[in-house]
């Protein structure tokens, strides 16, 4: 597996892992990789610094002798969190979209995988006309933007994965 720091086209930088270079390029090509704060498609790999292994300690050196116990009431160190440091832009931007999250979920109709659908039958009127919300598949956005109807794609709510 191989480790890559990411940057996207509007400077927000990431990491993410692959299998290898080839299914880093390959996956950047058929547009899988996005950007988890504005999920733009065009990422390509940011400078890092490499991650090299220490050679001046010995690991055959010996532990404390039979005289020297090691206090076992010491609590080990907690291992650091990761932390990921954000600008009052990108604090507000959150903040919009689970904003139109909530006005969305309060005001629409969740109609699930049968968006495509649904949303087919209230341009056909073939359905009573209402504000809805969904899962579509590519193919579906495809299909719809054919058909003319009008449709936007819902951000993602913060912490809610890739």
């Amino acid at each position: 597996m191989i480790r890559y720091a990411l940057i996207c086209d509007n400077a927000h930088e990431f990491e993410s892992w692959f299998a290898s270079s080839a299914g880093f390029e390959d996956q950047v090509r058929r547009g899988f990789v996005t950007c988890p704060v504005c999920n733009s498609a065009k990422v390509e790999r940011a400078i890092m610094a490499p991650n090299v292994a220490r050679t001046d300690l010995d690991p055959k050196a010996p532990g404390p002798g039979p005289g020297l116990a090691v206090e076992a009431s010491a609590p080990a160190a907690a291992a650091p969190a990761p932390v990921a440091l954000m600008s009052e832009k990108e604090h507000a931007f959150r903040e919009m979209v689970t904003a139109l999250h909530r006005h969305v979920s309060e005001n629409a109709e969740h109609v699930g995988k049968r968006f495509a659908d649904e949303a087919l039958k209230i341009h056909h009127g073939e359905a009573e006309e209402r504000a809805i919300y969904g899962e579509a598949t590519p193919d579906d956005a495809r299909m719809l933007h054919e058909e003319g109807v009008e449709f936007l794609p819902l951000p993602r709510l913060p912490g809610s994965g890739n």
